[in-house]
C-alpha cells in the first residue's frame, strides 16, 4: 500500500458550532464544549483509508508546556469503543477518499485553546499533519460536567443570554438598568482567554495554572481577581467612588461589558477607568458566561462592609442628625456581586449550586483582592470555615447597624432601632424582565428558630431586636416625585403606640450621599420641633428638599440620605430612622419605526426631555445591543438642550440576529449623567 496522504480537511466550524451552542460567537474558528462529540472530515489523496492497514491517531495540546500528566496533552487512536473519561476518536462514515471522524473530549477536560494534530501510519511509514486550533469551553448541558445545569430555561438565561438587567437604587426604590453582557461578540472570547493567560498564577507557574483550568472553582477565583486591578495584576477595571471621573468614564455611563473589555485589550491590558460594584460584577458575569459557566448578577440592598468582622457597624451622629466621625465600616445602599453555578467537589456534600464571586476590591483573600467562590448555602447556614470568604459575605447580608447619638455634653446614647442589612437580594427573572427575590437563599426568616441556630453556630450574636410595638415609632416617608430638577418633601412620621399623650422632639437632616455610604454636604435641615402626640395617633414633621439646594451637591449616584432623630421626653430614649432617597432621572423614550426583520434596515427614534431649569450641554447618546448594532453607536448633539425641550434623533440599525433583542441607550451631559433606557425588539427571521 502507498502511504496515506492527507490532502484537505474540514473542521465544520458552523455545524459543530450550532451543535455546541457556540455559533453566536461570530469567530471564524472552532469553539466546542467539553464532553460533547464533534465531527471533522479528512480527505486523502490517491486512495482512501483502509482499516487494518492504516493507523490513525490524534494529538491535542493546550498551554505553553503541554504534558499528559498535567492533563494538558493527550494522544489517542481511532477506536470502535471509546471511553467516556478520556479523549476519543471514532470513525463515523467513509465515502471513497473522504473520512468523517467523531472526536470527543472528556467532561472534565481543561478549557482553553487547543492544537489538533493528525498522525497517519501505514506499515512503518508515518506522517503528521497540523489540522488546526480549536477552543474548548465548559459545558452546562453535560450531566458529568461540574457546571451542569438541569433546566434548559435556566441555561438559556445564565449561559446564552447576552443581555440582562442589573438592580440598583435603594431598598425603598428598586429599579433596574439594562446591561449588554455580549459574551459572544467578536473578540470577547479571545480577550477572556488572554485574561487567563496573563493572570499572576499563570505567570508564576504556567504548567500548574493550565492543568487547573478544568475546575470552575479555580477559574472563578482567577476571574474574580482579574476584573479589578488592585493587585497590580493588569486587571480590567479601576475602581473609583469619589465622584471625580473626568480622566475616564464615569462608572454610571457604561451600558455593557464589551466596550470595557475591548478598551482593556486595545490599551495593552491597562486598567479601564472607572468601575463600581455593578460594573465589576457585570464584566465578571460576561467572562464566566463566555467560558461556559452559568452566571448571574445579584444585588444586595443595604449591604454591610464590615472591616473587622464583628458583625456590628457603629454609626455616630450628633443631635441634629449629622455624622460625628468617619467609620471604616460602611453600608452601601446596594452592592452587586456574581453568582456562578458549579459543583464543589472540594467541599463536603451539600454545597453545590450557586456560588458567590465578588470582583469588587474590598478585602484581600489569601493575599489577593478577590472574593469567592462561596457557596450560597454555606452563607445561609453560617458555615464560616468553608472556602472561600464566607465570614465577609455573611456580614454583608447579616450585620447590625447601631446608631450612637453624641449629645452636647459628649455623652453617647445608643438608639434603640437597628437598621436592616441584607434586604431584597435581587436578580433578573428567568426569561422575563422582572425581579426575582432570592433573599431566602441567603438567610432564614428574621426572628426564626433557624436564624438563631445559624448565629449560634457562627458564634455570633444577633443584637438587633425587631420593631418595637410599644412606645413611639419613627419612620421617614417621601412625597411622590423625587425627580431631578424638582423640589420634593420628606416627612418624619411619628406614631404613638401607647395609651397616653407623649411629648417628643424631632429633627430631620438631609445630605447628599454616595453609593458606598460616604456622606456629602447638607441639603436640608429642620430646626428641632417639639410635638405632642395623642394616644394611638400619628404626626408628621415635613422637610422640603429644594432643587437649588441639592443641585450642585448631588453626586452622580443621585442619592440623598435623610436622618430623622426623635427624643422621647418621657423616657429619654432616642430613636433614629434613616432613609436613602434616589432622585430620579428623566425617562428615555425609544420608538421602533418599521417592521423589524433580520438583515433589513430598521430605524430607532430616541428622545429625552430636559427636566431641569438650565440647559444641558455636551449631550451624548450611546446606543448598543447585541445583534442590533455593530459595537456602539454614539450620537453627539451639536446644540444645547434648553429647559423642558426634547432631545431627539433617529438612527439606522441593521439587525444581525433574529429573536428577542434589547436596544440599550445611555445619555450623558454636563448636568444629567448615567440616564438609561432600553426597549425589547423582536426581530423576525429573514425569509428563506
Amino acid at each position: 500500500f502507498a502511504d496515506l496522504v492527507l490532502e484537505t480537511w474540514d473542521l465544520h466550524c458552523d455545524r459543530n458550532g450550532r451543535e455546541h451552542r457556540t455559533a453566536d460567537m461570530g469567530c471564524k474558528q472552532l469553539v466546542l464544549r467539553r464532553g460533547q462529540p464533534f465531527t471533522i472530515t479528512l480527505r486523502f489523496s490517491g486512495r482512501g483509508y483502509e482499516e487494518g492497514v492504516d493507523k490513525l491517531s490524534f494529538n491535542v495540546e493546550t498551554g505553553p508546556c503541554p504534558s499528559e500528566t498535567s492533563g494538558t496533552s493527550s494522544h489517542f487512536v481511532v477506536t470502535d469503543c471509546p471511553e467516556e473519561s478520556c479523549w476519543s476518536a471514532v470513525i463515523q462514515q467513509q465515502n471513497g477518499e473522504s473520512l468523517s471522524v467523531s472526536l470527543c473530549s472528556p467532561p472534565d477536560a481543561r478549557i482553553g485553546r487547543y492544537r489538533l494534530t493528525l498522525e497517519t501510519c501505514t506499515g512503518y511509514q508515518g506522517s503528521s499533519y497540523q489540522i488546526g486550533d480549536f477552543i474548548l469551553l465548559f459545558n452546562p448541558w453535560h450531566p458529568e460536567d461540574t457546571v451542569f445545569m438541569r433546566d434548559e430555561n435556566e441555561r438559556r438565561e445564565y449561559v446564552l443570554s447576552q443581555d440582562g438587567l442589573i438592580y440598583q437604587g435603594t431598598c425603598d426604590y428598586i429599579f433596574s438598568i439594562p446591561w449588554n453582557f455580549g459574551q459572544f461578540e467578536d473578540e470577547v472570547l479571545a480577550i477572556c482567554l488572554n485574561m487567563l493567560d496573563i493572570n499572576p498564577k499563570h505567570l508564576r507557574d504556567q504548567n500548574r495554572d493550565c492543568s487547573r483550568r478544568n475546575d470552575p472553582v479555580y477559574i472563578g477565583r482567577v476571574v474574580s481577581a482579574m476584573v479589578n486591578c488592585n493587585d497590580e495584576d493588569r486587571g480590567v477595571l479601576f475602581g473609583r467612588w469619589d465622584n471625580r471621573y473626568e480622566d475616564g468614564m464615569s462608572p454610571m455611563a457604561w451600558i455593557g461589558s464589551v466596550d470595557i473589555l475591548k478598551r482593556w485589550k486595545k490599551f495593552g491590558c491597562q486598567p479601564v477607568k472607572y468601575g463600581q460594584c455593578w460594573v465589576f460584577a457585570a464584566v465578571a458575569c460576561t467572562v464566566m458566561r463566555c467560558l461556559g459557566i452559568p452566571s448571574r448578577v445579584v444585588t444586595n440592598y443595604n449591604s454591610a462592609h464590615d472591616t473587622n468582622a464583628n458583625l456590628t457597624i457603629d454609626r455616630y451622629i450628633n443631635e441634629k442628625g449629622e455624622q460625628e466621625r468617619q467609620s471604616w465600616d460602611k453600608i452601601w445602599n446596594f452592592h452587586c456581586w456574581v453568582e456562578s453555578w458549579m459543583a464543589r467537589p472540594d467541599l463536603a456534600a451539600g454545597y453545590d449550586g450557586w456560588q458567590v464571586l465578588d470582583p469588587t476590591p474590598q478585602e484581600k483573600s489569601e493575599g489577593v483582592y478577590c472574593c469567592g467562590p462561596a457557596p450560597v448555602k454555606a452563607i445561609k447556614e453560617g458555615d464560616m470555615l468553608l472556602k472561600y470568604d464566607i465570614p465577609f459575605i455573611f456580614a454583608e447580608v447579616n450585620a447590625d447597624v447601631v446608631y450612637w447619638v453624641v449629645q452636647g455634653d459628649g455623652m453617647q446614647k445608643q438608639s434603640i432601632r437597628s437598621s436592616d442589612v441584607g434586604k431584597f437580594i435581587s436578580t433578573k427573572s428567568i426569561g422575563r424582565d422582572s425581579r426575582e427575590d432570592i433573599t431566602h437563599n441567603y438567610k432564614y426568616p428574621e426572628g426564626s428558630e433557624e436564624e438563631r441556630a445559624v448565629f449560634e453556630k457562627a458564634e455570633l450574636q444577633k443584637k438587633s431586636i425587631g420593631e418595637e410595638d410599644e412606645g413611639l415609632h419613627l419612620r421617614i416617608k417621601v412625597s411622590e416625585g423625587a425627580n431631578k430638577g424638582s423640589d420634593f418633601d420628606v416627612f418624619a412620621v411619628v406614631n404613638n403606640n401607647t395609651d397616653e399623650e407623649r411629648v417628643c422632639r424631632v429633627t430631620l437632616c438631609a445630605r447628599a450621599a454616595s453609593h458606598n455610604g460616604t456622606l456629602g454636604p447638607q441639603c436640608g435641615l429642620t430646626d428641632p420641633v417639639d410635638i405632642d402626640i395623642e394616644p394611638r395617633a400619628e404626626k408628621r414633621v415635613p422637610l422640603s428638599i429644594l432643587y437649588e439646594e441639592y443641585r450642585d451637591k448631588l453626586t452622580q449616584d443621585n442619592l440623598i440620605k435623610v436622618v430623622a432623630l426623635l427624643k422621647d421626653h418621657q423616657t429619654g430614649d432616642i430613636i433614629v430612622s434613616v432613609r436613602d432617597i434616589y432622585v430620579e432621572n428623566p425617562p428615555i423614550k425609544i420608538r421602533i419605526l418599521g417592521e423589524p426583520m433580520q438583515n433589513r434596515k430598521l430605524v430607532a427614534e430616541i428622545s429625552l426631555v430636559n427636566p431641569l431649569a438650565v440647559p444641558l450641554n455636551g449631550c451624548v447618546f450611546v446606543v448598543e445591543g447585541t445583534g442590533l448594532t455593530e459595537g456602539q453607536l454614539v450620537k453627539e448633539l451639536e446644540e444645547p438642550v434648553e429647559p423642558q425641550a426634547e432631545a431627539k434623533f433617529r438612527m439606522d440599525l441593521m439587525p444581525r440576529l433574529s429573536g428577542l433583542q434589547k436596544l440599550m441607550v445611555d445619555f450623558e451631559s454636563d448636568q444629567l449623567t448615567g440616564v438609561k433606557g432600553y426597549r425589547n425588539v423582536i426581530i423576525a427571521p429573514q425569509p428563506m
